[in-house]
């Protein structure tokens, strides 16, 4: 008799209870996000909250950031499924949407992110997470900018007048999904460069956001996932990575499947693919991520 995989039946499970529509999103900025250049939809960040039900969360927190190149957002795939699957295993999961390029460059985008998780943060008690225990998760350029957040941050300004302000923007770690790390040729996805910061960048920034460039001891804990079949963005990004976090002395965990395309989200028709979200459990379990009292 052929064995299903375990991962194949629980992702077929989430997707089966899976509601219609995605949860109401709040704005990041009530009253308009700073830099906002008009009022329409593309100028409110905002972000979804998916919380677990009482009795049934670990206290961690995720915020979900979906890829599509800083120009569009895969909030589906890369969103909506990932935040589900994630309330699964007793994760409460924030899905994030963020300015886009060409209309709004770094570091707006970086700003959105830096203000989910200090939002987060502020309402841990509300939300039933534990506000040291918020990361943060991308795919694509989401995976670049949630690489960003994690080599990019500041302990707040105590003195800041909006009280969310004056709260961390590290994240306590880092999940990257066929990531884009690096702005530097030959790895380089020349469209999530040209959306975040135009056509002729400073050099002296496409080197700040080269992420694998920005790694020091401080940068969170990291899960990676690629696939060496991955033409788009190649998986040498997550490996520049995981070597950076190796060379800082941060702890790394890092899968790199031979085969499958860019994008395959949760991969859940694919028994091979079907497998990576198993091992990101299994890295949160050991990390103490998912074994508190439920919540």
């Amino acid at each position: 008799m052929t064995r299903i995989p375990i991962c194949l039946l629980l992702l077929a499970g989430v997707l089966l209870a899976q509601a219609p529509n995605m949860p109401k999103a709040d704005l990041l900025w009530a009253d308009g996000a700073p830099g906002a250049q008009g009022t329409q939809d593309e100028d409110k960040p905002t972000l979804a909250a998916y919380v677990v039900p009482q009795g049934r969360g670990t206290g961690t927190a995720v915020i979900v950031c979906p890829g599509g190149g800083y120009e569009h957002l895969s909030m589906d795939k890369e969103g909506d499924q990932i935040a589900r699957w994630l309330n699964s295993i007793g994760v409460t999961a924030f899905v994030l949407k963020y300015r886009l390029g060409p209309k709004y460059r770094h570091p707006i985008e970086l700003g959105d992110a830096q203000r989910a998780i200090r939002t987060v943060r502020s309402k841990a008690a509300e939300y039933r997470v534990l506000p040291d225990r918020v990361g943060i998760m991308g795919f694509s350029a989401g995976g670049h900018l949630a690489s960003t957040a994690g080599t990019h941050f500041d302990a707040g300004n105590a003195s800041a007048a909006d009280p969310i302000d004056r709260l961390s923007s590290r994240p306590d770690f880092l999940v990257l999904v066929y990531a884009v790390i690096s702005f530097n040729p030959p790895y380089v996805h020349r469209g999530s460069l040209r959306a975040l910061l135009g056509e002729q960048p400073d050099p002296k920034l496409v080197e700040n956001l080269s992420n694998e460039l920005q790694v020091t001891a401080q940068t969170p804990p990291t899960f990676l996932f690629h696939t060496s079949g991955d033409t788009t963005v190649p998986a040498e990004n997550s490996a520049l990575f995981y070597l950076a976090l190796r060379k800082a002395g941060v702890p790394a965990e890092m899968h790199i499947y031979e085969r499958g395309p860019h994008g395959v989200g949760l991969a859940q028709t694919d028994e091979a693919l079907s497998t990576w979200p198993g091992r990101l459990a299994d890295w949160l379990r050991g990390r103490g991520l998912l074994n508190s009292a439920g919540r």
